[in-house]
């Protein structure tokens, strides 16, 4: 299972109930910080976290909405002994961004900071998850991200009295058939490979054609939905998307779910209206706020 908690909902300018962009994967040990916006370590300690078990930072893109708080993150977990390597993922010139600004903002630290600038494909993965990006469009070089969590193979539960508990399950697990009491246990007969679970996050973009291919079958398809759809001309002069927009993709690519975030200030007062711009298309919609919590 997989933890998402919407950290920031805000677009570029935040309101007193919505902070700047910031969502958390929180998958076993794995604690991966997707941007930083302007506020986040707040957010986190708000949210009753640990900032100490991030493990890993994927930027989508350097925009100050994105990233402004991530000299403060890593300052703190510096004055918190923070001892571990933090690998940051990002698109190209995340590094030497990252540096510039602690010529501003210098810290003293004595953890292990990774860098890998990225486009698109699979850049990480271990047996319980895959972690992929693709490029988006929204003036500076930018990237979506997947977590993709790894289905495991599981024995089915109405043939484990048949079988009984012992090191012949973990046998059986990895394909190989056993004997139980003179009797031959075929693997394919006693096990079943769970689903692999997909959550995508989609931030500042223009409505282009990787998209729906990227997000295809997410189980959580998370994305920017700065406008109304009455602002497609607006949306597309500042390289945003529409919640209708949005909705559209969500139906194309046949995802389980939508949460739509990063929202334009103007709708805080008319978010229920805002929401039903995207129902009338795609009806499993949610708008997350902040501190919200989803588990997959």
């Amino acid at each position: 299972m997989t933890k998402i908690t919407f950290l920031g909902t805000a677009d570029s300018i935040p309101s007193s109930g919505r902070n700047h962009t910031s969502i958390l994967l929180t998958k076993n040990a794995e604690n991966i910080l997707v941007d930083c916006g302007e506020g986040t370590q707040r957010q986190i300690r708000k949210a009753k976290l640990n900032p100490c078990r991030i493990t890993k930072i994927l930027i989508t893109h350097w925009h100050g909405d994105h990233v402004l708080g991530l000299p403060g993150l890593l300052s703190t977990l510096a004055l918190s002994n923070y001892n571990k390597k933090i690998d940051i993922y990002g698109p190209e010139g995340t590094e030497e961004k990252f540096w510039n600004c602690l010529e501003v903002f210098s810290f003293r630290r004595e953890y292990e900071i990774v860098f890998h600038e990225i486009s698109s494909g699979v850049f990480y993965e271990d047996n319980e998850i895959i972690l992929e990006s693709e490029e988006m469009e929204h003036g500076v070089p930018c990237l979506a991200y997947s977590l993709i969590e790894k289905g495991h193979i599981r024995i089915k539960q109405e043939k484990l009295a048949e079988i009984g508990s012992g090191p012949h399950l973990k046998a059986l697990k990895e394909g190989f058939d056993v004997e139980i009491n003179g009797k031959k246990i075929k693997s394919k007969d006693y096990t079943y490979k769970e689903e692999d679970k997909k959550i995508s996050i989609v931030m500042d973009t223009k409505l282009n054609p990787k998209i729906k291919k990227f997000v295809k079958n997410s189980d959580l398809f998370i994305s920017e939905g700065t406008y109304s759809s009455d602002l497609k001309k607006e949306a597309k002069e500042h390289m945003h998307l529409t919640i209708g927009q949005v909705a559209e993709i969500a139906k194309k690519a046949k995802v389980k779910k939508l949460a739509v975030t990063h929202i334009s200030s103007r709708y805080l007062k008319t978010l229920d209206s805002f929401l039903d711009e995207a129902k009338e298309v795609f009806l499993d919609t949610f708008l997350p706020r902040d501190l919200d919590t989803f588990n997959l």
